[in-house]
């Protein structure tokens, strides 16, 4: 299969690849989508066919489920049967952060075939807010299943050239819509009401662009002991212990004073903001240092970059990244997520 990137640099280029991925959506195939996370391979989320292809390009495992992607509230309830105790709070939450990097966890409806939610009676959603995206799924007018445009387990994609190195040959169509401009994927919460309890409980199963503290309004954050786990029944998509792995070996060095480097060994440092008083950059040769945030340290900065300096460094083959730790504060908590699924395939 040859794999073809159309870019979308005007008006003309966004109508004209807006056209084509429609139709080679209309005609069951998968096709690679820009959103603000990271890019998608997309599907019809309705065609059970389509979205089998898109295990198969991804080398997935079927037992880790889809998102998928409406164009707004009344595609929604189309997949979705809403709890009555929950609605007031997930219209609340879909007036805050839709369209945008949130999804949520709702029961299914059983027109969602079952190779989608892996066999789950609930459902994963999300509105993109990618204007390129919103395009397509409008004129699409059906939900979209887009887990990310990579192999699986391996580093998620946020540019056209990422996708392209991951699926040559295994995708037909890619749509070139820049840079990714949140850089890692969506948060997803479910949403349980509490006996007793004005407000719900959210539970946080992937952080992401939308963080802890933007959510503590609306309901009270519970920590979810199963946010991650190596079992093979997953309960919402990102949930695997061993995922956004480069195939360069991956440590976190919580401490320099923990490291000692190996005579014989290349390594490449991951460095969260590239200053030398936090005793990272002269711990030895590194043959590269990739910064996330020169200077001061600005978390929303590292995020977009995380992936794409991660890649980078994947690609020299040398025989160890080490990656200083990140602030485990607003979106950071969901670069140290991605970081630590990253070693654990390593640990």
């Amino acid at each position: 299969m040859e794999t073809v990137i159309i870019e979308t640099g005007n008006q003309q280029g966004i109508r004209e690849s807006v056209s084509l991925a429609v139709d080679y959506l209309e005609k069951g195939s998968i096709v690679a989508l820009p959103t603000e996370t990271v890019y998608g391979l997309a599907a019809n989320a309705l065609d059970a066919k389509a979205c089998a292809k898109i295990f198969e390009a991804k080398e997935r495992p079927e037992f880790d489920p889809l998102i998928v992607h409406v164009s707004g509230e009344k595609m929604l309830r189309t997949i979705a049967d809403i709890p009555e105790q929950i609605e007031a709070t997930l219209s609340t939450l879909i007036n805050e952060f839709w369209p945008g990097a949130l999804t949520f966890i709702l029961p299914k409806k059983e027109i969602v075939p079952e190779i989608v939610t892996s066999g789950l009676d609930t459902v994963a959603v999300r509105r993109s807010k990618n204007p390129i995206f919103a395009e397509i799924i409008n004129t699409f007018e059906l939900p979209i299943a887009a887990p990310s445009a990579n192999r699986f387990g391996s580093i998620s994609p946020t540019s056209a050239n990422a996708v392209l190195s991951e699926l040559s040959g295994k995708v037909p169509l890619i749509i070139d819509g820049g840079a990714c401009s949140e850089g890692v994927e969506s948060t997803i919460i479910k949403i349980e009401s509490v006996t007793g309890r004005k407000k719900p409980s959210i539970q946080i199963l992937r952080p992401g662009p939308v963080t802890p503290e933007m959510l503590k309004k609306f309901g009270k954050i519970e920590k979810n002991p199963k946010s991650k786990t190596s079992s093979k029944e997953p309960t919402s998509p990102g949930q695997l212990d061993s995922h956004y792995a480069p195939i360069t070996p991956l440590r976190i060095v919580s401490s320099p004073d923990t490291f000692t480097p190996e005579p014989s060994k290349k390594y490449a440092l991951l460095s969260y903001r590239g200053q030398k008083k936090d005793g990272y950059l002269e711990l030895c040769e590194w043959v590269q240092i990739e910064t996330l945030s020169p200077g001061s340290g600005k978390l929303p900065e590292a995020a977009v970059r995380f992936f794409f300096a991660l890649r980078k460094l994947d690609q020299l083959g040398v025989d160890e990244i080490i990656s200083e730790p990140i602030p485990e504060r607003g979106i950071g908590l969901a670069i140290m997520d991605r970081l630590k699924r990253a070693s654990h395939k390593y640990s």
